[in-house]
C-alpha cells in the first residue's frame, strides 16, 4: 500500500439557492455545499492538474504509485450524491467515494437505498459515515462506537450486496479509539478530516487524512492541495489545529457558537 495519498473532502453540490435540498440543514452544513457551477469548475481544474486518473481506496491497496494518488470523497449521503455529483464525475471518467449516514437513508434530502445500490453498480465506492452522525464521535463510548460502525456497515453491505469496509469520521472529531473500534468492526480504511497526506495504521485499519473543500473556495484551491502548495496546506493544517483546540477548550458550547456565527454571516 502506498504511504501517501491526497484525498479531497467534499459534501453536497446544489443547484439553486436553497442549501437544505441536500444533506443536513443549517448554516454550518451549508458552508460545505458547493453550487453546481463551483463544483464543475473544480473538476475542470483537477482534470488539468492530474497526471492520471482519480483513484479509489481499492487502487491504493493494490497499486504502486510514483506520485501520491488523488481521491475524491463526499460525506453525509445527501441526495446530491446521486442527482448532481456522480453524473458530473462520470463525465470526467471518474468515480467517487460516497460516505453514507445510514440513519438518514430514504429520508428527505438524503439518498435512497435504490440510489446507493445504483451508485455502486456504476462503479462508485460506498462507505459508512456512521449511523447517526454523532455530534462529537470522540466522546462516544467503545460500545457506542462499535454500534455506529457495525450497524452502518451491515446496512450498506445489505444494500449493495458486497462487503463494505471503508468509512469516514463525521464532524471532524477523531480519536484513536474511533479507529480501533472501526478496525474491530471490519473497516480497512478510515478517512478523517485531518489535512495530511500520510497514511497511519491503527491495528488493521489504514487511517487517511483529507483536505476539506468549502463553498466559495475557487478551483485553484484543490489544485494547490494536489500539487503540494506548502502555503495552502499549512494554512489548512494550522486552521484545523486551531479549530481542534477551540473545540477542546469550549467543549459543548463550540457547535452553538459556530452555528450562531455562521447564521449571522449567512444573513
Amino acid at each position: 500500500m502506498t504511504q501517501r495519498v491526497i484525498t479531497l473532502l467534499y459534501h453536497d453540490v446544489i443547484s439553486g439557492t436553497d442549501s437544505d435540498v441536500s444533506g443536513f440543514c443549517g448554516a454550518n452544513p451549508a458552508e460545505y455545499k458547493l453550487s453546481v457551477d463551483e463544483f464543475e469548475s473544480h473538476l475542470r481544474a483537477i482534470s488539468s492538474a492530474l497526471e492520471g486518473q482519480v483513484a479509489t481506496p481499492g487502487d491504493i491497496s493494490r497499486l504502486t504509485f510514483t506520485t501520491p494518488p488523488v481521491l475524491l470523497s463526499f460525506d453525509d449521503g445527501g441526495v446530491s450524491a446521486y442527482e448532481q455529483i456522480a453524473p458530473m464525475l462520470e463525465t470526467c471518467g471518474w468515480r467517487g467515494c460516497f460516505f453514507i449516514t445510514t440513519d438518514r437513508i430514504d429520508t428527505p434530502a438524503f439518498i435512497s437505498r435504490e440510489q446507493i445500490k445504483e451508485l455502486h453498480q456504476r462503479g462508485h465506492v460506498i462507505g459508512s459515515h456512521s449511523c447517526s452522525h454523532p455530534k462529537k464521535m470522540s466522546e462516544c463510548s467503545k460500545e457506542e462506537l462499535l454500534d455506529e460502525w457495525q450497524r452502518s456497515l451491515a446496512i450498506l453491505t445489505d444494500i449493495i450486496g458486497e462487503r463494505v469496509d471503508v468509512a469516514s469520521v463525521p464532524g471532524g472529531y477523531y480519536s484513536r479509539m474511533i479507529a480501533k473500534a472501526a478496525a474491530e468492526s471490519g473497516v480497512k480504511m478510515l478517512f478523517t478530516s485531518e489535512p495530511v497526506q500520510r497514511i497511519e495504521f491503527v491495528d488493521s485499519c489504514a487511517v487517511v487524512g483529507r483536505f476539506s473543500i468549502k463553498r466559495g473556495m475557487g478551483p485553484v484551491v484543490p489544485v494547490e492541495f494536489i500539487q503540494g502548495n506548502p502555503v495552502r496546506r499549512f494554512r489548512q493544517y494550522a486552521y484545523w489545529n486551531l479549530k481542534k483546540a477551540a473545540k477542546a477548550v469550549s467543549g459543548p458550547v463550540y457547535p452553538w457558537i459556530r452555528s450562531l456565527y455562521l447564521s449571522r454571516k449567512q444573513a
